[in-house]
């Protein structure tokens, strides 16, 4: 649900920051007010396409950021942001939209940048915009075997077929895979025993190849190495003015100083403490002095088994980027899928046996549920077609027809011939499609072919409001905010009453934003927005900003009267009055 919206610099709006509530909000103002613009930013949010022109002139940058809560039962966005770490706080989300002058542009959910078409994706699992072919799932056939399965309360019976679908699928993958590994059968564990009898000999040690790369350097450099630690040495303890001799000397001197002079016992103290150091590190040293022999033959052992685990490591890696601690730790781990898989190549046999006894009684399950689904969707696409119909008739299309055409894909697939199979999607054995008729004479054809805005968000309407008399509470929770531009086209009158009564009936199980221009439907609402524009005085001159306020009661019913007559006399008044009275909700 949107809780605020914040707009700047966006076409003629400056700074604009509104919240809204939840239920029925209507936008109004004079033509040319600026409406479109409110649903443009929105849009804009949304994640349409827009470029620099939004920016409002003499501006570098349009920025558009709104709060949203997340219903927690709306498992596609959350499911959505799970699976690019972003978390909600407590169900509320910041998203960011903005682009500059240069064309750069930047897009955030909560602090993670995403691209357009991420955008796009997540918020469609929140907002519907209806009216200017725009973020519109009803265009998309995909979403209308989702609306006729959450209509026939079928959405957990497909939910179900959905997983025996995905199981089968594994299952013939596997087959199909150990088939495969069949006909290479022999050839593979040839190359796999080899490997792993090769690696199994050179008995490779984690971080071996580090150790044995100091060791070779060691030795091949040997006479330099030899040369510094003897010079080392010199200067360390083989010479009268060696360190050790000089720290020796000074050490006796401070001692003797120190008895005279009381105050000189801590420094007495620390050069103890380095004197025995430097004595310890002599020690250490001179060990490692006499321990230092050249041995050709080690050396030649060492660049030996260096180049048997470069050779290991070029020939035997695991599948996938994973990181290792060391080479060795890589070819163990390639020897232990190698041994996983000649041990299931081995038992290759038995486990085809077992998956095709498990494909076989899949098959069987799927085509049950297929056909369960199948009876059940045209049921209720019957139910679903009339109940729009029929609002669609006082809507305003009195000579629509509306059909939810549920179509086998095996006749599909046959050309409209006999089907040889069953065939299967993910959701079942049918593609649902939504055809409308909106003329008499006309025949059926696609809702994406309908050229009029007005009507499409009309039927969306008709589909919302079948949706929430038949769906029990709580089983309809994305997308939780729906938007209606241009929905008033070329009605007034009765319709426009029954529209506005639709509007307020879905209002009470969605967030609902109307842009309207008719008094009879604006009555209807839970939260009056208008939308004005106004010539402001600034520093470089006059410049005309758009602006949208709260109406409180009274500004309401000026509202209304200027939206029936034009003007504010006392006739538009008293109808104002007169329609708040009948059908108005208290703000």
């Amino acid at each position: 649900m949107l809780k605020e919206l914040s707009v700047r610099n966006f076409a003629l709006i400056d700074s604009l920051s509104l919240s809204f509530e939840n239920g029925f909000s209507v936008l109004t103002g004079e033509t040319g007010a600026g409406k479109s613009i409110i649903v443009g930013s929105l849009s804009f949010l949304l994640g349409a396409k827009a470029d620099t022109e939004v920016i409002r002139s003499g501006c570098d940058e349009a920025g558009v950021s709104a709060l949203l809560t997340v219903d927690p039962r709306n498992r596609d966005a959350l499911d959505w942001l799970s699976g690019r770490d972003i978390e909600d706080d407590e169900g509320s989300l910041v998203v960011r939209r903005s682009v500059k002058s240069s064309g750069r542009s930047s897009i955030y959910i909560q602090s993670v940048p995403v691209t357009r078409a991420d955008l796009a994706e997540f918020m469609a699992f929140l907002f519907d915009l209806h009216g200017q072919h725009t973020h519109e799932t009803l265009l998309r056939k995909e979403t209308h075997r989702k609306y006729l399965d959450c209509f026939a309360g079928l959405e957990e019976e497909a939910a179900a077929f959905n997983r025996v679908f995905l199981e089968l699928a594994d299952k013939r993958k596997a087959l199909e895979a150990s088939l495969s590994s069949e006909r290479d059968r022999d050839a593979r564990l040839e190359i796999l025993g080899y490997g792993v009898d090769e690696i199994a000999k050179a008995k490779p040690l984690g971080g071996e190849t580090k150790e044995l790369e100091a060791e070779a350097r060691r030795l091949g450099d040997f006479e330099k190495l030899s040369m510094q630690v003897n010079a080392a040495a010199l200067a360390f303890y083989d010479d009268e003015a060696s360190l050790l001799s000089m720290a020796r000397r000074a050490r006796a001197g401070l001692d003797s100083a120190a008895s005279i002079d009381g105050s000189l016992a801590p420094m007495l103290k620390r050069m103890e403490d380095l004197f025995y150091e430097a004595e310890d590190l002599a020690r250490e040293f001179r060990s490692y002095r006499d321990g230092l022999t050249y041995d050709p033959q080690r050396l030649e052992e060492v660049e030996d088994r260096l180049a048997l685990l470069q050779k290991l490591k070029k020939k035997y890696h695991p599948s996938g980027s994973r990181d290792f601690a060391s080479d060795e730790d890589g070819i163990l781990a390639w020897k232990q899928e190698a041994e996983a898989e000649i041990e299931a190549l081995e038992g290759a046999g038995e486990n085809r046996d077992r998956l095709r006894s498990e494909i076989s009684g899949l098959e069987k399950d799927l085509a049950a549920r297929a056909a369960s689904l199948s009876a059940k969707r045209n049921a209720g696409a019957k139910r679903l077609s009339a109940g729009i119909s029929s609002i669609l008739s006082r809507l305003g299309m009195p000579n629509a027809r509306f059909q939810a055409a549920v179509v086998s894909k095996a006749a599909e697939r046959a050309g409209g011939g006999k089907p040889a199979s069953l065939v299967c999607g993910p959701w079942g054995a049918d593609d649902v499609e939504f055809l409308i008729s909106a003329n008499a004479g006309e025949p059926l054809k696609e809702l994406a072919r309908i050229a009029s805005g007005g009507e499409l968000s009309r039927v969306m309407l008709a589909i919302k409001t079948v949706l929430s008399e038949s769906v029990p509470e709580g089983g309809d929770a994305a997308p939780e905010t729906l938007v209606f531009d241009e929905i008033d086209t070329g009605i007034g009158g009765e319709v426009a009453l029954s529209v506005g009564e639709y509007l307020a009936q879905i209002g009470t199980l969605k967030q609902i934003f109307c842009v309207t221009h008719l008094a009879s439907i604006a009555v209807r609402a839970d939260n009056h927005l208008k939308v004005e524009k106004k010539v402001v005085a600034g520093e470089e001159g006059s410049r005309t900003v758009t602006g949208v306020s709260l109406l409180k009661p009274e500004e309401r019913r000026q509202e209304i009267a200027r939206m029936l007559a034009g003007d504010e006399g006392a006739a538009a008044l008293a109808h104002a009055d007169e329609l708040l009275a009948k059908y108005g909700r208290s703000l």
